[in-house]
């Protein structure tokens, strides 16, 4: 079994299951109601020049993401 990771921490193309969202609940309900959900695999499809924002691809569509949300975000790599 692989060790949990921050979702910034993956490479562009690997895939994962999201673990725990640590985001302050003031700031997660926009992302729950776009599906990001603890037990949801997502795949990280890439990030922009400077490593922020990222783009995930979660529940069959992209999603970019600030590089702070992402380091909040724990996943189980596949």
């Amino acid at each position: 079994m692989e060790s949990v990771t921050p979702l910034s921490t993956l490479q562009a193309g690997s895939q994962a299951v999201i673990v725990s969202i640590q985001i302050p609940p003031e700031s997660r309900g926009r992302l729950l109601e776009m599906g990001v959900l603890t037990g949801t695999r997502i795949e990280l499809v890439r990030r922009a020049p400077l490593g922020d924002p990222l783009e995930i691809k979660v529940r069959g569509y992209n999603l970019s993401l600030r590089k702070h949300e992402a380091d909040l975000i724990l996943v189980r790599r596949d």
